[in-house]
């Protein structure tokens, strides 16, 4: 955990000594100072990655410290004590830039477990500074990875830091979730990068082939060997191999790919010569490999070669801040492709696309957002230019939440149905008498399976 330079701000002496001996014997390099003024000048000539900040002090009180310190430096977190009856100004601080406070009489456990977190969000950062730099000066974007959650920046940051190492990566997560891509920026940030990155789905090819494919075969190996095959591990000699879908292999090229991963050597289908190559190994599955192990499907030797640094890429349901951005960029992608003019999604057709559960991950809401470009008529994807099935839900069980939903969505279509029969199927009278927008009526009869 990073050590950090840290000031308290308190004007009793025995409280302020008592916390500087603590922080201290944690680590930590502590400067203190007794009232406002004091402290303004430490920040103004030191540099301090925390403050724990007395609200009240004589002469300027916390909240005129925090301003004051916020102006000179706003990356230094700050942290407010506060005593039982002032908390309410203790969240007011928080608002004006606190990072959290803590109440009188200190706990030090608390205490410690607040500037550990402070500790692990200065080394966040700091990962995050040094992996732009390192970005920057390979020329590499992250482009391809779209994201606002902190689940994936999380998932970035580990990227750097294996990048530089010899360790197989596991990519776990379901299909569509961006295996590939993390797979590529591993490599890219890594020594290798002046090399190939070469990939092979393991799970589209036979047992044979995908030896073939992998190892290379000598002339006559096997029927239709017509010629020496180079394979993929020579190939990529000096880069990386990405294997994706490797929970399907078989067990006899578990057992070839298990001693190239312990003897960095090989031999060609029907060849006896031994082949070394240096290649750094990256694979992915959206399978659970350590029950193919527990079902003997998976070496169980093999999974621990694989795994030595495992990153679980999480479905898109559970990253659901990274849908708007997402939306965004591949309306821009696909608009461009198209060569239509279409800019927006209105806020009907955002909410869909933001409650859609999306069992196909990036990849489903990539083809909707292409699907819904395509069939627009308008400069604004609207609710109707969606698929069917994202305003309803797959099959729910018959909990009684799914009974209620069910009851409401057949009251509704008994109500639908009523005003467009009383308006002759005149669908814009029928709105009319609904107190709805003649759309959301389209979108209504179309959700709820009445014909126009």
């Amino acid at each position: 955990m990073k050590k950090l330079n840290i000031l308290v701000v308190e004007d009793g002496k025995s409280q302020r000594e008592m916390l500087r001996d603590f922080l201290k014997s944690e680590g930590h390099a502590v400067m203190e100072a007794a009232d406002g003024e004091t402290a303004l000048q430490h920040v103004r000539n030191h540099h301090f990655d925390l403050l724990l900040l007395d609200y009240r002090m004589p002469g300027m009180d916390g909240m005129d410290v925090l301003k004051a310190v916020k102006a000179i430096n706003p990356e230094i977190d700050v942290v407010i004590i506060t005593a039982h009856g002032t908390i309410e100004t203790a969240v007011e601080a928080m608002k004006a830039g606190a990072l959290d406070y803590i109440m009188k009489p200190l706990e030090f456990d608390e205490l410690l477990i607040l500037v550990d977190r402070v500790a692990e969000r200065r080394n966040l950062i700091r990962e995050n500074e040094l992996l732009r730099k390192e970005l920057r000066e390979k020329s590499i974007t992250t482009d391809q990875i779209i994201y606002r959650s902190a689940s994936m920046q999380e998932l970035i940051n580990m990227a750097g830091r294996v990048a530089n190492s010899r360790a197989t990566v596991l990519l776990q997560g379901e299909s569509g979730t961006g295996k590939e891509l993390f797979a590529r920026l591993v490599h890219q940030l890594s020594p290798r990068s002046n090399k190939p990155i070469i990939t092979v789905n393991c799970n589209a090819l036979s047992e044979n082939l995908l030896e073939s494919e992998l190892f290379g075969h000598e002339k006559g190996s096997f029927t239709g060997a017509g010629t020496r095959r180079i394979g993929r591990f020579e190939e990529a000699d000096g880069g990386t191999l990405f294997l994706d879908e490797i929970g399907e292999i078989t067990a006899p090229v578990q057992v070839k790919l298990l001693r190239f991963l312990q003897e960095r050597e090989f031999q060609r289908v029907g060849g006896n010569q031994t082949i070394h190559s240096d290649v750094r190994v990256i694979s992915a599955t959206n399978r659970d490999l350590e029950a193919r192990v527990r079902e003997g499907f998976f070496r169980e030797d093999l999974f621990y070669r694989l795994n030595v640094v495992v990153m679980n890429i999480p479905p898109l349901r559970e990253r659901k801040d990274d849908i708007p951005p997402l939306i965004d960029h591949f309306l821009k992608r696909f608009a461009a492709d198209n060569g239509k003019k279409i800019d927006a999604v209105s806020s009907e057709a955002r909410d869909m696309l933001l409650k859609y559960d999306y069992p196909g991950n990036v990849r489903e809401l990539e083809n909707i957002i292409e699907r819904a470009v395509v069939i627009a008529r308008d400069e604004t994807i609207s609710a109707n230019d969606l698929p069917f099935h994202l305003g309803t839900p797959g099959d729910e069980e018959e909990t009684e939440a799914g009974l209620l939903k069910k009851s409401v969505e057949d009251m509704e279509r008994k109500l639908i149905q009523n005003a467009m029969d009383e308006a002759g199927q005149n669908q814009s009278r029928a709105a009319d008498l609904l107190g709805l927008s003649e759309r959301m009526l389209r979108y209504k009869l179309k959700k709820l399976g009445l014909k126009e």
